[in-house]
């Protein structure tokens, strides 16, 4: 004869007694059997510490547990080395004990006909007659429908928000005078040097301050003539024989 819970469910059995928890297959919540005394343990006399840990009153307990099944243990050969020494008597009382509690919690769950899994009174849909995996109750559905269409048009608009709208433009970022961050202006925020790029006499390509030589066409940016009165730094055109730039205070060599 074909038997329930033979899979979900962990033996809780001691040498004073037969105790069981099965579990629902979709939440793994799990239904405490009652406790069984053993009439082989009352006999030998050891009757202390009877029900000791375990409960008497059967009930649900929330959480998933380890689980092992009863038929799994027996061909791993764990049952056996659980209840290694234990009398034929114990081990047949073990038996209809089991049987006994799958008898009883067999009241506390529904066996879906489309899936075959035994789920609990939360995990079975009423309307349909089958578990919820196989037939979700349609207000739960719906509300997680609506959540992930929420989501996915969040995901949509985030694409095309404009979060940021500033000038996008290349600037020196650290002071060639001071050594420190030059901040967001034009002038550096330690010593009020420009921070404006360095604009190449020969052929007024930008670069950063700090460069030597014109990144296009190589001439040495260091060299100023000051007849000239240019700025290398900064690109200002001074006065003729001017020593020190009007704009930046960079010296004119």
């Amino acid at each position: 004869m074909l038997q329930a819970f033979t899979r979900n469910y962990q033996d809780n059995s001691t040498d004073a007694g037969f105790q069981f928890i099965f579990y629902c297959d979709i939440c793994n919540d799990g239904y405490k059997s009652g406790f069984v005394e053993s009439t082989t343990y009352k006999k030998k006399g050891f009757m202390r510490g009877i029900g000791q840990g375990a409960s008497i009153i059967g009930g649900f307990v929330g959480g998933q547990l380890n689980r092992v099944g009863y038929g799994a243990e027996r061909t791993s050969g764990v049952l056996s080395q659980r209840f290694e020494g234990k009398s034929p008597e114990w081990h047949k009382e073990h038996e209809r004990a089991f049987e006994h509690c799958q008898k009883e919690a067999q009241g506390h769950f529904r066996r879906c006909p489309n899936c075959n899994k035994y789920v609990c009174n939360l995990c079975w849909n009423e309307d349909e007659g089958l578990c919820v995996s196989c037939a979700p109750r349609q207000e739960v559905y719906v509300a997680q429908a609506r959540a992930q269409a929420m989501k996915r048009n969040i995901d949509e608009a985030k694409q095309t928000t404009t979060v940021w709208q500033g000038k996008i433009e290349s600037k020196t970022t650290i002071c060639p005078s001071c050594g420190k961050p030059a901040g967001t202006g034009k002038f550096c925020n330690n010593c009020g040097t420009s921070m404006d790029l360095k604009e190449c006499p020969r052929c007024g390509a930008q670069n950063a301050l700090t460069i030597r030589f014109c990144n296009n066409c190589g001439m040495n940016l260091a060299q100023t003539d000051v007849s000239t009165g240019k700025c290398s730094a900064c690109g200002e055109q001074n006065a003729s024989g001017t020593k020190f730039c009007g704009k930046c205070g960079n010296k004119l060599e």
